[in-house]
């Protein structure tokens, strides 16, 4: 999805697409308020795109299959009610060696861009979710969302993530390991214990001391157990039908538990009340995780949330929308993601922070002649800012180290297609022009490719601009014609920018060969 084309004013409904490991989800919505919406419809598919690969590296050719055929039929949905449609794909497609195939193959086939995202984005996304449909806003809530390749771990307050993580367990991950076709043993089980015990060893030791006012728990795994302690008698009373906001005690957890348990196969598993049929063979694993991570972190009980991932989807659409619109800057949590980057791999700030200004003010000047949108002034302003950050690596090809370093970091607030953007235009600040024989950027998209090429020629100048890393730069003044752009840099006071102008008319070529123009700078 193009983030552009979601536009508040002219009142869009939206559609959200959790493309998970177990089941494919959707939510359309229409917005009503300032970070407020209203679920039209919603609907979800169980596919088992996870399936088929142990390990889960490989996506094979009847899961994407299935997929598909979901994705085809959520488009329509999507027609009908004329939303514009986001698409977030979590564990099984982040892992799989093969993901490009399967998200060419979508985009091919229904006209879906699928966004792929990190487990701690993921996480910040589910956190979202839960305090749209929960009154915990103001308190310190850790989520715990146990999907079928993945769990994720979140905490936070006031709309603010503090700790995220996610960790390779999840429902159809763990029945792959140890209960082939969901048959268990006590032997299997307890092997799965000690799998998991160890897998959330870190997370135990990351959230100690920590503190929190409440524990809640999203999607399939937990919403159906949460089922199965009503529908079994252990809820006191609770309407199964209404299982948002009910809390599962551990005591009750762990009766469900024994009980899953001692039936050693899907078929037997039938007759237990409340049961989800199509999870009769994932059960199993999906309980341990549950009891396992409530035993070791020592909760006592976990409140459960109807919202998860494809309603933070949702709310960080209408909130990026939002923050274009009237901000025209990174928004608020893009922007704190980019700066806690910058000042981890200690970057030069005066310099980034100038640099970042007379890119964005170059930005702004032809923006709407050559059609560039408000997503790429995002992508300029976060590649300006940390296009040093490789100096943390070493001096030598720095640029180059740039790219790895943002590659490689989890940057809340964007995809991984984004942040293989940021990267690129970082990389590409100085010494060598975009090539197809460079294999980070032959990875790209063609649309992305241009998105590099044109942001990474107006980098190479606003960084020219600054040669000397003093800010000799105060302003600049931008006058454009038909065949040529003319650039006056205007000098603090007393202050000579021959270097400066210097530097700029040696990085201009990219600039001048991907918008077709002469670009002149002076003084």
């Amino acid at each position: 999805m193009i983030l552009e084309e979601f536009d508040i004013s002219k009142n869009h409904s939206l559609a959200a697409i959790d493309i998970g490991t177990n089941s494919i989800h959707i939510v359309v919505a229409k917005v009503t308020d300032i970070n407020r919406f209203k679920v039209l419809t919603s609907d979800k598919e169980v596919v088992r795109l996870g399936s088929g690969s142990r390990d889960m590296k490989y996506l094979n050719k009847e899961a994407m299959n299935r997929a598909i055929k979901a994705l085809k039929r959520f488009k329509l949905i999507c027609n009908d009610y004329n939303a514009v449609v986001r698409a977030v794909a979590t564990s099984a497609t982040r892992e799989a060696i093969n993901r490009d195939e399967f998200i060419n193959q979508v985009f091919e086939k229904t006209g879906i861009v699928i966004e792929v995202v990190s487990g701690y984005e993921e996480a910040r996304l589910i956190y979202l979710g839960v305090i749209q449909a929960l009154p915990v806003f103001k308190k310190k809530i850790l989520v715990i969302d146990i999907g079928g390749g993945s769990t994720e771990f979140v905490l936070g307050n006031l709309g603010n993530v503090n700790f995220g993580q996610s960790i390779k367990i999840g429902a159809i991950r763990l029945t792959n390991k140890y209960f082939p076709e969901g048959i268990t043993s006590k032997k299997r089980t307890d092997d799965a214990r000690t799998f998991v015990k160890s897998s959330i060893n870190p997370i135990v030791r990351a959230l100690d001391n920590q503190g929190f006012d409440l524990v809640v728990g999203t999607s399939g795994t937990i919403t159906n157990i949460g089922q199965m302690i009503i529908e079994n008698g252990y809820g006191n009373g609770a309407d199964s039908n209404n299982i948002n906001n009910f809390v599962c005690t551990r005591d009750a957890v762990e009766k469900l538990s024994r009980k899953i348990l001692k039936i050693e196969t899907p078929d037997g598993r039938k007759k237990i009340p409340g049961i989800d049929p199509k999870r009769l063979d994932i059960i199993p694993a999906g309980v341990i995780i549950v009891d396992q991570i409530l035993k070791e972190l020592n909760i006592d009980s976990i409140t459960i949330s109807n919202y998860a991932l494809r309603e933070g989807i949702i709310l960080d659409t209408i909130q990026k929308s939002r923050g274009s619109e009237s901000l025209g800057h990174l928004s608020d949590v893009r922007y704190k993601s980019v700066m806690t980057l910058a000042r981890q791999s200690n970057f030069e700030e005066e310099h980034s922070q100038h640099v970042s200004k007379l890119a964005l003010k170059i930005f702004d000047s032809i923006s709407k002649r050559f059609n560039l949108t408000m997503g790429d002034r995002e992508y300029l302003q976060a590649a300006s800012v940390l296009h040093d950050i490789g100096y943390f690596i070493s001096h030598s090809s720095h640029h180059k180290h740039s790219y790895y370093i943002i590659r490689n970091s989890e940057m809340l607030g964007f995809n991984f297609n984004e942040i293989e953007i940021i990267a690129n235009i970082a990389r590409y600040h100085r010494k060598s022009h975009p090539k197809i024989k460079h294999d980070a950027y032959s990875r790209l998209d063609d649309k992305s490719k241009n998105i590099v090429r044109k942001l990474a020629g107006i980098l190479r100048v606003a960084d020219g601009l600054d040669r000397g890393h003093n800010c000799k730069v105060k302003e600049l003044e931008i006058f454009l014609n038909k065949s040529t752009i003319r650039i006056k840099a205007i000098p603090k006071k007393d202050e000579n920018v021959n270097l400066e102008i210097w530097g700029a008319n040696r990085r201009k070529k990219l600039f001048e060969e991907e918008f077709g123009v002469k670009l002149e700078i002076g003084t």
